[in-house]
């Protein structure tokens, strides 16, 4: 049996021992050093406190990433409080049916998470925090009104003689399998799953990240937080890893744009980046690729003398183009487009893609960037083992199995969904279809629910047909969808560029027409599309950036 350290103790190392180091920065804001951390830590454990928070209770946390975001989490682990992260994208109702049904005593709202909920709706609150400057927007008990209006003072009173490092004592969870937090997922009918993490699966991720990335990066490197902290890939490898470490994190505060993480990356120059496909693919088309479609680049790159110094002059723009200072891009989320994955195989680009689920905390599978096999999205990663549910698993798509240290304990308050989830033997059934090849390399095809059957019961794997259609002309971003027996493609165009075009919609519908010719002509009978549809509107998507296809049947 592997000894699991207490998560918390690390917490607490990492603080002293960066005590005067950066810790967090509000992008373009104000800096917190690792003391200054601990500072407001303790603060608020003198709230929760005084508010009658007990060990084991929830304390709920909603609003967009910030450094007052993440010591608002922090306090909540070291406190022995059960923390829930909620993605500020939900809405209003979505909100208070999470904060009821995990039953959260405190809820941490941002300013724009504020102005959206009532109150009313949510009654067994104690009070609600406004993570900007920790004030009461609500407030059910005197003594938490009491404690936040002298909280200076009762500060001081409990250390008279400054705060220094040897004040720093942590609550030390009793167990391993103690739930640490409760992640509900995005959920696409109805509300959503808490799945209910154990710290011995925040350990593991931790354990994980410090033998495959902790050796290319050093203490006090920048790394910028892009993904939202209420979702478990972007908290795990965006924030705890790194801060455990003693990096220095950016949080970027605002809807994180192409042109605001492209400025970021210029300033802070990471140590190491963490994204989903999308994010990569927006900037590498609208800043690289058109670069590649003129005449004089089309001879280069056939020449082949030429190419190899050509291709090393892209990669390095494309480097560049994300701060140049980086080891390696780990995608991981959804899978990537083949057309700009083929594209960063061709310049030799420091990426590789992962693979990981909520109900992992997150990660099942990775490879170093130098051992990455394309296409794939690596091997089971340490404290994880991972099977293919097939005959034939190299050749024979199958279920994804998972089983180890980053399981869940299971989903909060739902008995049935954990039975149908997690197995007797504590295999973790993904809902993914891949194949595993012959070195342990794990291979996605697709959702096993989103999986479509053929009129003569031929197994159509959407994904797949969406690849390609998406690297065809004005092709922004697409799903294909079953209508009867037909496949119709549903197709956001690049109106940004047929706009630069003077494209009107008749001159869009014949290019779509065109794309549907091309796309068919690669495709057997039964994955050929029937027709594509223009929709006007950028698809509603999950925070992982993937379509909410439920939506669009």
């Amino acid at each position: 049996m592997i000894e699991i350290p207490s998560f918390n103790e690390l917490i607490e190392k990492s603080i002293i021992s960066n005590w005067d180091k950066d810790a967090l920065t509000d992008f373009k804001g104000a800096t917190l050093q690792y003391h200054d951390v601990a500072r407001k830590i303790e603060k608020l454990h003198i709230m929760f406190e005084s508010s009658g928070v007990q060990r084991g209770d929830k304390i709920a946390l909603c609003g967009r990433n910030s450094s007052n975001w993440a010591v608002a989490f922090l306090a909540t682990l070291t406190y022995g409080a059960v923390a829930v992260p909620i993605l500020h994208e939900f809405t209003a109702d979505q909100i208070h049916n999470i904060v009821n049904h995990s039953e959260a005593k405190l809820l941490f709202v941002g300013d724009y998470v504020a102005t959206i909920i009532d109150q009313t709706k949510m009654p067994d609150l104690e009070g609600i925090i406004y993570i900007p400057d920790y004030s009461l927007v609500v407030s059910r008990t005197d003594k938490l009104t009491y404690a936040r209006e002298h909280l200076n003072a009762m500060f001081g009173e409990k250390y008279p003689k400054f705060f220094r490092k040897e004040h720093v004592h942590y609550y030390r969870e009793q167990s391993p399998e103690e739930l640490a937090l409760i992640n509900y997922t995005s959920g696409t009918t109805g509300f959503s799953k808490g799945v209910m993490i154990p710290y011995r699966a925040m350990w593991s991720n931790y354990d994980f990240a410090m033998t495959a990335v902790a050796k290319h990066i050093k203490k006090g490197d920048n790394v910028i937080s892009i993904l939202p902290m209420a979702h478990m890939y972007g908290m795990a490898f965006e924030f705890l890893f790194e801060f455990l470490f003693g990096c220095h994190v950016f949080y970027l505060t605002r809807v994180p744009s192409p042109a605001i993480i492209a400025a970021a990356f210029a300033e802070v120059k990471p140590a190491i980046i963490i994204a989903v496909p999308l994010v990569i693919e927006k900037i590498i088309r609208k800043k690289v690729l058109p670069k590649l479609q003129t005449n004089r680049m089309r001879l280069l790159l056939n020449m082949p003398f030429v190419n190899k110094k050509v291709f090393e002059k892209i990669r390095e723009q494309v480097v560049n183009a994300f701060g140049g200072k980086f080891y390696e891009i780990i995608v991981g989320g959804a899978a990537f487009n083949q057309e700009v994955e083929q594209f960063l195989q061709r310049i030799e680009f420091p990426y590789t893609v992962g693979y990981g689920a909520t109900e992992c905390a997150p990660i099942i599978c990775y490879a170093d960037c130098h051992d990455f096999v394309a296409g794939s999205c690596g091997k089971p990663v340490v404290h994880m083992e991972v099977k293919i549910d097939s005959p034939d698993p190299q050749n024979v798509p199958g279920e994804i199995l998972a089983r180890g240290l980053n399981v869940m304990l299971g989903y909060f308050k739902n008995e049935e969904a954990t039975a149908q989830t997690l197995d007797a033997e504590g295999w973790y059934h993904t809902g993914d279809l891949g194949l595993m090849d012959a070195d342990g390399n794990v291979f996605i095809k697709g959702r096993s629910k989103n999986m479509l059957l053929g009129a003569s019961g031929q197994n159509i794997y959407p994904e797949e047909i969406e690849d390609k259609l998406n690297s065809l002309n004005m092709v922004n971003e697409c799903i294909v969808v079953q209508r009867g027996e037909k496949l119709v493609g549903l197709v956001y165009p690049d109106f940004d560029e047929a706009a630069t075009m003077q494209l009107n919609d008749s001159d869009l519908e014949n290019i779509m027409e065109e794309n549907r010719q091309e796309l068919n002509a690669s495709q057997p009978p039964y994955c050929r599309l029937a027709a594509i549809e223009i929709v006007k509107e950028e698809f509603e998507k999950t925070p992982k950036k993937s379509i909410k296809r439920y939506l669009y049947k």
